[in-house]
């Protein structure tokens, strides 16, 4: 026990790994060992988060603000450390990684072709993704951002759709093109201050007087160039606009886990950025410039919502509302960066509700874009259509799936009682006193977004049966229900009691920020 207690971020962390090495050099070609192995592997994770949960002390020490935290030597060469450690805005995006991991593999058991090196890239991809959100030392952080691209790369290019060769390349070069400028700016960062542990950077790199490197430029100019390097890697992340392009169409093509995946995590990847290190390592850059992050976020808001409303593809509708849903969270970083150094006590205030939501709602939109995401799978694997202009009265003859596909719907739209309206209401709470013009532009994402969730449940759901699909179809089964119902529970959950999740990201915001 003591081992597991002193190491528990290492095996949450490599323990997908090291089920992905024994599957490569496990022979045969049963499927079933595969599938059955990679899930039972990925459950391992989920099942020491749930204890790194029990043991975890929602009230922040400001001697020991992480915890569990492991850190050796990894590099000595240039100060680099292998440093692990989490706190309460990290332990939920863990909580969510290992959670939708297996639920992804879980709905993966309709893949028929090359099972084997898919469930190697899935449990490859589970640790790049976690060891983001771990990681204390920003070589460390780069080495898992860049771990977690190639898996999702291949997942895409080799059982995607008929388009997934022109989207993995886009995926690919927009996140590796943002990813060059991260690495520079923390390669300079690293040099300036002598180490790249994030503590101490985040201590040192806000007030340096001077560079280590003779650069001949000035320091607030490098400071201003670093902080949009990394703005820009974080931002095609999220996406926000006009970085989100690749989106579209990397869901598009993706297999239904990949777009679990990629919307339910790896999204969240850029917003933890700017959580984590552009607003402790640039606070004044990020109050200068918070403006800006409001602009964007607000665009991605309207246009994201605009832009899945004009969507006849069921996908290409969710993707884009991944765009809107996202925009929220960069609303509430904007707000935090421009009430930085804020006194007062009501605006203190303002700035931890803003940030609690965002924090919130990325939780909450890993949550429902999974959902919808595979249940557009569920009715492509019958239909093998995606055209919401061919279906239409689906609710006759699939209950199961329409109700199921109505919660979730109602889990992205935003509706009272469910999980999605907590975390948007708090952003716009905390947001209005701040940046009140933005947050009124942003109500006309909010309001299309009804329009598009409401337009996507009339047309496969309502209306006149299409006699095209009548005795064709079947109800979703019940390996199908087991992946949806841990989500529909965990929506309810927080929609009517936020506090079990909420109290932890408060409590953390409002001692980090």
């Amino acid at each position: 026990m003591e081992f597991i207690e002193n190491h528990l971020l290492t095996l949450i962390l490599f323990t997908p790994t090291a089920a992905a090495l024994i599957l490569l050099f496990v022979p045969g070609k049963n499927v079933k060992v595969f599938r059955w192995g990679a899930l039972a592997a990925s459950l391992i994770p989920f099942a020491l988060t749930v204890f790194a949960w029990a043991r975890f002390n929602p009230v922040p020490d400001p001697a020991a603000p992480f915890q569990f935290v492991e850190q050796a030597a990894w590099y000595a060469a240039i100060n680099a450390s292998y440093h692990l450690g989490i706190d309460g805005i990290s332990l939920p995006m863990v909580l969510l990684t290992t959670l939708l991991t297996p639920l992804a593999l879980l709905a993966s058991f309709s893949v028929k072709e090359r099972v084997k090196p898919y469930m190697i890239l899935f449990l490859l991809l589970e640790t790049g993704m976690l060891g983001v959100f771990m990681a204390l030392d920003l070589m460390l952080f780069f080495v898992f951002w860049e771990v977690g691209l190639v898996p999702m790369y291949f997942l895409i290019a080799q059982w995607g759709g008929a388009n997934r060769n022109y989207a993995a390349l886009k995926f690919v070069l927009y996140t590796m093109g943002g990813s060059l400028g991260l690495l520079l700016a923390i390669q300079l960062m690293g040099v300036a201050v002598g180490s790249f542990d994030l503590v101490t950077l985040a201590e040192k790199w806000p007030t340096i007087q001077s560079l280590a490197v003779p650069i001949g430029v000035p320091l607030e100019t490098v400071k201003t160039i670093a902080f949009w390097a990394f703005v820009i890697a974080f931002a095609i992340k999220v996406p926000i606009w006009p970085f989100h392009t690749w989106l579209p169409d990397a869901h598009t093509e993706a297999p239904t886990a990949g777009s679990m995946i990629l919307a339910g995590v790896l999204l969240k990847l850029g917003a933890y950025g700017f959580l984590r290190l552009v607003l402790p390592l640039f606070p004044a850059e990020a109050q200068r410039y918070a403006w800006v992050l409001a602009a964007l976020a607000v665009a991605a808001i309207i246009f994201g919502a605009l832009g899945a409303y004009a969507q006849n593809d069921f996908k290409r509708l969710v993707a884009y509302s991944s765009i809107n849903h996202m925009g929220f969270v960069v609303l509430g970083v904007a707000a935090a960066a421009y009430t930085w150094n804020a006194t007062a006590a009501g605006t203190i205030l303002d700035k931890n509700l803003a940030l609690s939501g965002a924090v919130l709602q990325m939780f909450n939109h890993g949550l429902s874009a999974a959902g919808m995401f595979f249940l557009v799978g569920v009715i492509y694997e019958r239909a093998h259509t995606r055209d919401l202009n061919e279906m239409g009265g689906l609710y006759a003859i699939l209950p199961v799936y329409g109700t199921v596909l109505t919660f979730t719907a109602m889990s992205s739209l935003g509706l009272p009682g469910l999980n999605g309206f907590v975390s948007e209401f708090l952003v716009v709470r905390g947001v209005w006193p701040i940046f009140t013009l933005a947050t009124a532009l942003s109500m006309i994402g909010l309001f299309f977004t009804g329009a598009y969730i409401l337009k996507a449940l009339k047309l496969v759901l309502h209306g006149p049966l299409n006699t095209r699909w009548e005795g064709h179809l079947t109800d979703i089964n019940a390996r199908e229900l087991i992946v949806m119902a841990p989500l529909m529970v965990l929506m309810l959950l927080i929609g009517v009691w936020p506090a079990w999740l909420l109290d932890m990201i408060n409590r953390a915001v409002a001692f980090l920020f």
